[in-house]
């Protein structure tokens, strides 16, 4: 008997393991390793090393052990693996082969009894890197009987035919390419559209213009192995192993550890060799903004709203004391510097909004102001300030993303588009507005109501939706960058996070205290995987977005903490204002002793998962 189990037909005996105490004898061809994978080829022929004979440790005993009984009996099972362990295995053999270590990828089949991949798909994988395409098409027929798609076959025929064809036209044999295209692709009757920009490759004067075109590596083990990798799709794993599926598991297990990792806020590294396999990724809170790095003092009464510039570079502070003040951030310490102060706002400021290209900023004031200010935040000069009546009230404001207009309102009917200048666009009567925000599109504008909901107006074709509805006054809100989530403050509710396209309400977060006072919360960290909110009991609180518990509760703050911002060029930094009169500027923790930085006052809790 053959010890890879010939007798229970092909395809048991070329892919499951060797199960017998006969493990050591390979049943791979003459010229092929053991593994069943070529080391090398001439002309599509092996002349690889062969491992037909037993290296195991009952090499060569199988006629003994037949001609004695007793000796048979005394020989031990060898043990029947699991799938698991077999698909393991596998896994190993293809890691190792991929590093050149055919030998030892022999001795592991051998040892296991287990094959690699199919002799038919190790057959039609060295005659797709040769390049013997008609060959690899008659492998095709064999491995027909392996697939789970009858169709399959077909679109591996025209993805190995169209590889043939650029490779012909590289070569300037244009007829036999004009006959692999009207004589093998075309009769196919698959993917006709595809043909015919193939046929437009033939009017390429050189391989160059031919590679730009085609967008393709050229002929060789580039463009092969990438052909490899799309035939790979159609086969069944039992048959041929996914391309580096090794690697593709370690860093899915990276990525999910990530994921779950509750203070990871640093840009995701697919790269295997940037991390240990051998430990379980942590992230430290203290690498995570919840440490007081400065606070600044500058402003004289109650600080109403703060927000970063678009690029990180700056911070823009508004207050009742009638005053914003532009602070400069310091690109490598993180450090917060006073640029300049903007004076003038009588009412005090109680909503800021950088452009687009963070050139200007305007400035809002509370229910009471008629006004807003459109400053350049360069110069420092007022480039408009804007009132259109005495009897309005202009509380909000967003920038349409191309930077020339803008929209504006308040809770007594005005829903103002203007230009950079402060002159009237449209207009839309009796809505009246809490916050605003523009898509980015540059055609949709959400408004949240006194009706405890957020509506979306398109100020082109003059057409309104419902979009979100709550229970409660919708105090503010924002929108993520994508535009797909929004994060609404809700008086006596709290912080609420929408799903905007399905219209559905997603979280609510726990702990944060939240009145009827406007409180402005925030996306951030990287890839916005983080929400922060200020709250009516002096705190900062921070989510991880998939969470309902809060990850860390920052104090420091005597007064209701009234707006928070999250730098989005720089992950771990981020500013809270407060009616106490202070901005309070949060980074990871500074260079302390260990038993330092844990007795520090703000708490963390688990996320609720």
């Amino acid at each position: 008997m053959q010890a890879n189990g010939a007798g229970q037909g092909q395809e048991s005996s070329e892919l499951s393991c060797l199960n017998s105490a006969q493990n050591g004898e390979s049943s791979s061809a003459g010229g092929s390793h053991s593994n069943g994978l070529l080391s090398s080829t001439d002309n599509g022929n092996s002349v690889g090393t062969s491992n037909g004979s037993s290296t195991g440790p009952v090499s060569g005993t199988s006629a003994s052990s037949t001609a004695s009984g007793s000796e048979v009996g005394s020989l031990k099972k060898k043990k029947r693996l699991s799938q698991a362990e077999e698909d393991v295995i596998r896994l190993i053999g293809q890691h190792l082969h991929g590093l050149g270590l055919n030998q030892t990828v022999d001795l592991l089949m051998q040892e296991s009894g287990c094959r690699l991949e199919h002799s038919s798909a190790t057959r039609f994988r060295n005659h797709v890197m040769e390049g013997e395409w008609d060959k690899a098409e008659n492998d095709l027929n064999e491995l027909r009987a392996l697939m789970h798609s009858p169709n399959a076959i077909v679109r591996m025929k025209f993805l190995l035919l169209q590889q043939k064809y650029l490779e012909y036209l590289e070569d300037g044999k244009v007829l036999e390419a004009l006959q692999v295209l009207r004589g093998e692709l075309t009769p196919l009757k698959y993917n006709t559209d595809r043909i015919h920009v193939l046929s437009g490759y033939l009017m390429c004067s050189h391989a160059e213009d031919l590679k730009a075109k085609a967008e393709w590596e050229g002929k060789g083990t580039a463009s092969r192995c990438r052909l490899l990798d799309k035939l790979q799709t159609y086969l069944p794993p039992s048959v041929m192993l996914p391309p580096r599926r090794m690697q593709t598991l370690l860093r899915q297990a990276v990525e999910l550890q990530r994921d779950r990792c509750l203070y990871h806020n640093t840009k995701l590294d697919s790269n295997l060799d940037s991390v240990s396999l051998l430990l379980d990724h942590v992230c430290s809170r203290k690498q995570f903004p919840c440490y007081t790095q400065q606070i600044l003092t500058e402003h004289c009464n109650e600080v109403w709203f703060c927000k970063f510039s678009n690029d990180g570079t700056k911070l823009a502070t508004g207050s009742k004391d009638t005053t914003v003040i532009i602070w400069q951030v310091d690109p490598e310490s993180h450090q917060l510097k006073l640029l300049r102060t903007l004076e003038g706002h009588a009412y005090g400021v109680s909503y800021l909004a950088w452009s687009p290209d963070d050139t200007y900023l305007i400035a809002c004031g509370p229910d009471d102001c008629s006004e807003l200010w459109l400053w350049n935040v360069q110069t420092g000069e007022l480039r408009t300030k804007m009132s259109q009546s005495h009897e309005d009230s202009l509380t909000s404001v967003a920038w349409n993303p191309d930077g020339k207009r803008f929209v504006t309102g308040g809770q007594r009917g005005q829903f103002y588009q203007c230009d950079l200048d402060g002159n009237l666009l449209d207009s839309w009567e009796g809505v009246r507005v809490q916050c605003l925000w523009c898509l980015g599109d540059g055609r949709a504008v959400l408004a949240s109501d006194t009706h405890q909901r957020i509506r979306g107006y398109n100020f082109e074709d003059l057409t309104d939706r419902n979009i979100v509805q709550e229970d409660h006054p919708i105090m503010s809100f924002t929108v993520s960058k994508n535009g797909r989530l929004a994060l609404l403050n809700v008086a006596t509710q709290g912080v609420h996070l929408w799903d905007l396209q399905d219209r559905v309400l997603v979280r609510k977060y726990q702990g944060v205290t939240q009145g009827f006072y406007t409180i402005h919360s925030c996306f951030g960290g990287h890839n916005e995987d983080f929400i922060a909110s200020g709250s009516e009991d002096h705190k900062v609180y921070i989510w991880h977005r998939r969470g309902e518990l809060p990850i860390a509760e920052l104090t420091g703050h005597t007064r209701t903490v009234n707006c928070v911002s999250w730098n989005p060029a720089i992950p771990g930094l981020m500013a809270s204002a407060s009616d106490d009169g202070t901005v309070r500027v949060w980074g990871p923790a500074p260079f302390l002793d260990t038993q330092e930085a844990d007795g520090l006052n703000e708490n963390c809790s688990n996320m609720d998962s």
